[in-house]
């Protein structure tokens, strides 16, 4: 939170794009990318307020951050205390700067989000900021780091995606319980 697709260039060995219906192949499909430390793939997470997964998406790590992010606030539910179905969209979100575009800010105005993202360098500043809960947006930086206790994650041995995926869910599993 795979969703990955090979874009319109043409794969090694002279093969074009896969037929409709059948499954993209190549790095891309595995959510593998070039980024600045090497070959990886992005791990992009929603947690909710204490810091336990609710959501994960892996993308190629050249892939920038906000492009996920309809996908994760629309997957994944929290059980409310006491009685009601599961709430699928939080009272407030706090997200770093790679999520400050007009776009993502619509979105949580168009459903009754809090925003607490700090605006780019670029953007017009508009209204005032709450630091105190901003500083509540370290709680997905320890999850990643929770995470990555686990070899297998912080290395990505796995060469399909799926599998990368499945034992991400395992050790959320491990984290909730």
């Amino acid at each position: 939170m795979l969703t990955s697709t090979l874009l319109g260039h043409e794969r090694s060995g002279g093969q074009g794009d896969p037929k409709p219906g059948e499954p993209a192949s190549g790095p891309e499909s595995e959510a593998l990318g070039r980024s600045q430390g090497g070959f990886s793939t992005k791990i992009h997470v929603r947690c909710e307020g204490k810091g336990k997964p609710v959501v994960f998406e892996l993308t190629p790590g050249e892939a920038h951050e906000s492009t996920m992010f309809e996908t994760l606030m629309e997957g994944g539910a929290i059980k409310r205390a006491g009685r009601g179905r599961p709430r699928r969209l939080p009272h407030r979100i706090a997200a770093d700067k790679a999520y400050s575009s007009k776009r993502i800010r619509g979105y949580l105005a168009k459903r009754g989000i809090g925003i607490t993202i700090p605006r780019k360098s670029n953007e017009k500043h508009r209204g005032r900021f709450d630091k105190e809960a901003y500083r509540k947006r370290n709680r997905v930086e320890r999850l990643i780091n929770r995470l990555k206790q686990y070899r297998r994650i912080a290395t990505r041995y796995d060469k399909r995606a799926a599998n990368y995926k499945a034992f991400l869910f395992i050790a959320a599993i491990l984290l909730w319980l």
